[in-house]
């Protein structure tokens, strides 16, 4: 990784300096855990107010997981499968939402890709239980578009590494974007690492910080 690559005109080095110490722990990542990009998708719902583990046996509930058998679903069907996943009667209907959004580029990644940012996102987020979060997981893991996703894992992370991103989601997705270069690859590695780095070691009450790649970097250590 050319890490002087990843400096954009105007870089918070300490943005950068969190990427290289995650980065020469977990390298790059294969992310996000899918068969396709609409298995991306119906992740992104499902994992809504829940955990991973919970997503994966919803997900391992479909026989066929593609956006047709999702829109030719029975709603009571369908949140019977998503089950695990907890609020299944909402998300079932949230899923059929997503699904319909995408029927619009005839279930075409390419066709999707061909759209600029500025028209899909705006397009997501009016899809009723798509928030910031869940369009910006869709946009980048799904469909490759270089926009910063924040989660609980981001916010942690900069309140416990000091980092002054400001308030709300927003404020916060600009600062990681105004520091690094607009790359989707690399946006996606710097959230992965966040999120498998906060599951490992910087865990919300009990962080384990023996062996933590930001070392004594955070506030945890000070």
């Amino acid at each position: 990784m050319d890490f002087g690559r990843l400096r954009g005109e105007r870089v918070k080095n300490s943005v950068l300096q969190i990427y290289e110490m995650l980065h020469a722990r977990y390298g790059n990542l294969d992310w996000w855990p899918a068969s396709t990009p609409f298995e991306v998708m119906v992740g992104a719902v499902l994992t809504q107010n829940t955990a991973w583990s919970n997503v994966e046996k919803a997900i391992a509930n479909f026989a066929d997981l593609s956006p047709q058998f999702v829109q030719n679903c029975e709603i009571t069907e369908l949140a019977e499968i998503v089950r695990p996943a907890g609020f299944f009667n909402q998300k079932s209907v949230y899923l059929k939402a997503v699904t319909a959004w995408f029927m619009e580029y005839g279930f075409d990644v390419s066709t999707v890709q061909r759209e600029p940012i500025e028209k899909l996102r705006p397009e997501l987020l009016s899809v009723k239980g798509v928030g910031k979060e869940t369009a910006d997981s869709i946009l980048l893991y799904a469909l490759g578009f270089p926009t910063f996703v924040v989660d609980a894992y981001t916010m942690r992370l900069c309140e416990r590494y000091i980092l002054d991103v400001g308030k709300g989601y927003d404020t916060v997705k600009e600062y990681f974007e105004n520091s690094l270069i607009r790359d989707a690859n690399l946006y996606n590695n710097y959230h992965a690492m966040i999120v498998i780095n906060a599951k490992e070691y910087c865990r919300k009450s009990k962080p384990f910080c023996e062996n933590c790649p930001l070392g004594e970097n955070c506030a945890k250590s000070l």
